[in-house]
């Protein structure tokens, strides 16, 4: 799995816009479709998981050129999916455990994921990394389960403060990525979702600039190009998350490597994330 390092330069409801961006590769036929995604983290009970999804949807309506997933706490899970009426609207776990059964107190498996509706789990969070101690091992295994349990995988990569102002985004990123795609299939790894996400972006109000982040996503699809080929990674769906705001977010979408977003802080109240969800995508 070992490859060279990438290189880097140093650091309706989308109205009249288009969520679809175009493949980078010469001859490629397909679109990627822009995903914004709510990461809620220990946030809102279940009568404001509802009252913000039936609010949302009532204002910004379906969405069939993008697609909106929501992450609210495990309590709201059941609740959220009943409110999601509308196309274009998926559910997301923050988190979950490999294995299907068994005596690990407090966690919560795939197949009970699926059947409370979820679609998609988020993987590798920084949160889950440096607050809770997980492993690239330990995301590896999660990776390979969520496909097992028909879940799409939001994994998360990203450098601290530290390891950027000591050059090594790429190399920590690259490891991270290495470890976690181990036993993926070819299909498999095309499918996944990667979030970049600078942790010291995260919760700080500070933010990568556009140009900053899109160099980084551009590495992340070279990475996966020469882990796989070009084909997969330009199939793959590339976040960014990191302090995105209503006034970052179209500068970061119309970069071309920037598929979509993770959102935390600004992911809790209807009005700024109504506007998130219909940044405004200039083709470039």
């Amino acid at each position: 799995m070992a490859v060279q390092p990438f290189s880097l330069p140093i650091l309706g409801c989308g109205q009249e816009a288009n969520g679809l961006k175009a493949m980078s590769e010469e001859g490629a036929m397909d679109k990627r479709i822009s995903l914004i995604a709510a990461n809620w983290k220990m946030h809102k009970t279940i009568g404001e998981t509802v009252s913000f999804i039936e609010t949302l949807q009532k204002e910004v309506g379906p969405c069939t050129d993008r697609e909106v997933m929501i992450a609210p706490p495990y309590t709201a899970l059941d609740a959220a999916r009943k409110a999601m009426t509308m196309e274009g609207y998926k559910l997301a776990a923050q988190n979950f455990h490999w294995e299907e059964k068994g005596a690990y107190t407090g966690e919560i498996s795939g197949p009970m994921l699926k059947d409370l509706g979820c679609d998609c789990v988020i993987l590798g969070h920084s949160e889950r990394r440096h607050l809770f101690g997980e492993t690239d091992e330990m995301i590896q295994k999660k990776l390979a389960a969520a496909f097992k349990f028909g879940l799409l995988p939001i994994l998360c990569v990203g450098e601290v403060l530290e390891e950027r102002e000591a050059g090594r985004t790429l190399e920590v990123i690259g490891t991270q990525l290495e470890r976690a795609v181990q036993g993926l299939s070819r299909e498999e790894s095309g499918k996944i979702v990667i979030a970049y996400e600078p942790v010291w972006a995260i919760g700080t109000g500070k933010t990568a600039t556009p140009g900053q982040a899109q160099e980084v996503h551009l590495a992340i699809r070279q990475h996966i190009a020469a882990l796989f080929d070009k084909e997969v990674a330009n199939r793959l769906r590339i976040l960014y998350g990191g302090s995105v705001k209503p006034d970052n977010v179209d500068a970061l979408m119309a970069q071309p490597d920037i598929d979509g977003l993770l959102v935390g802080g600004a992911s809790l109240e209807v009005s700024s994330f109504k506007r998130i969800v219909q940044y405004q995508f200039v083709e470039k």
